[in-house]
Order: C-alpha cells, then structure tokens, then sequence
C-alpha cells in the first residue's frame, strides 16, 4: 500500500443541499502539499466525499479536450461533476454512461468564482461507479444518519457556548466554530433536507409496493 494511499482521508457523505453550501476552503497549514478541506455548514471538513444519485445528464463541455460534466441528482439537489484528461476512468464512465442511471462518486469539492462572485460548487471524481437502486437507498440512509450526527455535535457546541454549565470546560468543535462564522444558514435547516430525503425515499418504496 503506497503512503498516498495510508494517507487519505476519509470521503464523507454529504447531501448536494449542503455540498453546494460548502462554498469556503482553507489548508491546516502553509506547505503547498497540504490537502485542500471544503468546510460543511454542518461543523466538518470535506478534503474527499463520496456522493450516490441519478445521473440525469452528461455533456462534453471542452473546448479543446475532453472535459466531462455530469450531473447527479439526490432526493435534496444536484452535484455537479466534472472529469477532464487528469480523471480519465471517470471522463470515460461520464462518456459512455447512458442516463439516466444510478452511479456512486468518490471526490474531491473545488469551488469556482464566476464573475458576478457567486462561488459554485463541484466535484472533481476519483471514480465513478454505476450501481443499482438499493446502492442509492443505503447511502441516503447513511447520509442522513451522519449528516444528523454532526448537526447534533455542532449543537451541542453552540449549547455550550451560550449556556456553559457551571465548572464545566465547554467542548471544543473548531469546525462547527468556523462554520458558524463562515455560514449564514442554521444548521437546523440541514436537518429539514434529512428529513425531506428520508420521506421522499419512503414515498419511493411505498410505489414500489403499492
């Protein structure tokens, strides 16, 4: 195993919602190696994510090569993917792949600024896979169960930092701090898309029964 590979972090599951809210990115230190996080609104870093969705579009937007954008849609919005000649395994899924069609991607978050200063969103893939149905559902239950953890966790710090109880030293979350300095959005609404994603998957499955 190479030290690429023991050093990688962790993707974490996000919702396109917040995915496309992760607008601010920053380095823990000044080395040029150093990995690039996105911060989520809801108190973490994203240096990779790992995403589940519906392919519903791909389209070669390249001027002079092959560049690939695809789009993924989950129960709460769309990701945007894109794969040049430096993701050639996934530029080549992107091209082949009809949609619509459920695929899993493992990435990285890179922001753009256009000139109106609005700052997009996307991934830029490691890989892409096509995968099957139950794939898509077991990933939007996980992505709720996780995206709920952080959202308590960024609570339970902000508790803390308004009502801290008595002798008690408050718990540090330097990463729900930024988020709340960076975001304007409470992370109660992420809470909502939770809940939006888990009933439109069970309005799925009671059509599939029905």
């Amino acid at each position: 195993m190479s030290q690429t590979e023991l050093t990688r972090e962790v993707a974490r599951r996000v919702f396109a919602s917040e995915f496309n809210d992760s607008t601010y990115s920053f380095k823990e230190s000044d080395d040029e190696r150093a990995p690039n996080y996105a911060l989520l609104p809801t108190g973490d870093r994203a240096n990779r994510v790992f995403v589940v969705g519906t392919l519903t579009e791909t389209e070669d937007v390249g001027e002079d090569s092959e560049y690939w954008r695809g789009r993924v849609i989950d129960p709460t919005g769309t990701f945007f993917i894109y794969a040049g000649q430096y993701q050639p395994e996934a530029a080549s899924t992107l091209r082949e792949t009809e949609p619509p069609a459920y695929v899993s991607v493992v990435g990285k978050p890179r922001t753009y600024e256009t000139e109106d200063g609005t700052i997009n969103v996307s991934v830029r893939p490691e890989s892409i896979s096509v995968v099957d149905e139950a794939t898509r559902d077991r990933w939007v239950v996980e992505t709720a169960e996780r995206t709920l953890d952080r959202i308590e966790a960024s609570q339970e710090w902000d508790a803390n930092q308004e009502a801290p109880e008595s002798g008690s030293t408050a718990p540090t979350n330097e990463y729900a701090q930024m988020a709340r300095e960076r975001y304007d959005s409470p992370v109660e609404n992420y809470r909502r898309n939770v809940i939006q994603a888990l009933e439109q998957l069970e309005k799925v499955d009671d059509e599939a029964t029905a």
